[in-house]
């Protein structure tokens, strides 16, 4: 198995990183810089912004915010939310960006992925999954943050995008998104059995026995966390350790 990589996803609104559950209820944390400063600086080993609202007003604000974090931050970073062509691909990459993620335009538009797959790499495109559970069995695709059905089967989806060239997965599920109570694990360990491109799961994490099960029944690739960061509940280093304690297998932390 590769090591597990530990992320902190940063969802933006305007100037501000905000936090909710469900995908709903946001509530203003602070500065993003600031706390993607201070999570590099404790040793994690990504960073992803999410533009909670660019897709429902056509834009991505996060150039600002990015090239600020690229000068003084030297982990991956992933963005999200608003790109809608290969040319936001190409001004976020260019302002900083190592990836991009894309949801919503995907959705409407699939061919993008290998759009953007052949201009800048497969590496460079993340899919991103937001995931909702349905009362008759398996997974709903949203888009918008969480806002919009599509009726899609997000397992599906989620291998159809694969053969287009996402590079990566962001997988999100919407039900455990913000309560502390574990990954989806179900999901997780569906999406995972099926692709062979690596999964962020993300959603839910409310401890490192969360992680572990997300990896060890998940087979999850690599773990988003906000809130359990956001909040201090536990630094980056601190999970390092106790996952760590848990033989999960754990990248080497770099230092800043």
């Amino acid at each position: 198995m590769r090591p597990i990589r530990l992320i902190a996803r940063l969802d933006i609104k305007g100037p501000n990183l905000i936090k909710g559950i469900h995908l709903e209820g946001l509530r203003v944390i602070g500065d993003p810089q600031l706390y993607a400063q201070r999570y590099y600086e404790q040793g994690i080993d990504e960073i992803i912004y999410m533009d909670s609202v660019a897709s429902l007003y056509g834009r991505n604000n996060l150039t600002e915010i990015l090239e600020h974090t690229a000068r003084h931050v030297f982990v991956p970073i992933t963005v999200g939310g608003g790109v809608r062509s290969v040319e936001d691909a190409r001004k976020l990459l260019r302002s900083g960006a190592d990836k991009v993620a894309i949801n919503t335009a995907a959705i409407a538009r699939p061919p993008l992925l290998k759009e953007i797959a052949e201009e800048f790499g497969s590496q460079a495109v993340v899919l991103s999954v937001e995931a909702k559970r349905l009362g008759k069995g398996g997974w709903e695709a949203y888009t918008d943050n969480g806002r919009e059905h599509t009726g899609r089967d997000a397992i599906e989806w989620i291998g159809e995008a694969e053969e287009l060239g996402a590079g990566e997965l962001l997988l999100t599920s919407i039900d455990q998104e913000g309560t502390r109570k574990g990954f989806d694990i179900d999901l997780v360990r569906s999406v995972a059995d099926r692709v062979s491109i690596p999964v962020i799961a993300s959603g839910g994490m409310g401890s490192v026995d969360d992680l572990a099960k997300a990896v060890s029944l998940g087979h999850a690739d690599a773990i988003a966390m906000a809130d359990i960061l956001h909040y201090d509940r536990m630094t980056v280093a601190e999970i390092r350790d106790q996952a760590l304690a848990l033989e999960i297998p754990i990248r080497e932390i770099a230092e800043p």
